[in-house]
């Protein structure tokens, strides 16, 4: 259900415009799910084509943002973890997608598993979503993304097994 609180015109703030993907969270039906389509946007023409020690940074800056961003949100509109914010969602994929190829398969399954993850929120995200503080909304994205990364990484593996 979308935060009263929270709409395009709360877009002028820069921490709403961050937090919610440039909006993207403002979507109508499933914002987490288009916060990640973005994510995997972004990684496509952007974050994915730098190397390792680049995009960790990124990823860690984007981060710190986000704890930001969400702590000024909280302080403004009373939200914490409002479905609109998906900054999380953003990260959680570029985790799930570190390491990886840029092939259309391995994006999907990126995306689809940290997807899972997210939304069945097996522990330690189970954990992490309970916090209940800025740290906490970005952490148990983090997480699934880990997850996420696991499952790509064991499917890369079993696809160059079964190439040889």
């Amino acid at each position: 259900m979308p935060s009263e609180q929270l709409s395009v015109s709360s877009l002028r703030y820069p921490s709403v415009l961050y937090a919610t993907g440039l909006g993207s969270g403002l979507l109508p039906k499933a914002p987490g799910t288009w916060g990640s389509v973005l994510g995997v946007v972004l990684w496509v023409l952007w974050v994915g084509h730098f190397s390792l020690p680049v995009i960790l940074a990124i990823t860690v800056i984007a981060f710190v943002l986000g704890l930001i961003a969400i702590g000024t949100m909280q302080k403004r509109f009373g939200v914490m973890d409002a479905p609109e914010i998906v900054i999380d969602e953003i990260i959680g994929v570029w985790i799930a997608l570190l390491f990886a190829p840029m092939l259309w398969w391995v994006l999907l399954l990126g995306f689809g598993a940290f997807r899972l993850f997210d939304i069945a929120k097996p522990w330690p995200v189970s954990w992490a979503d309970r916090l209940h503080t800025p740290f906490g909304v970005m952490l148990d994205d983090v997480l699934a993304g880990c997850l996420a990364l696991g499952v790509v990484q064991v499917a890369l593996l079993i696809v160059e097994r079964l190439s040889v």
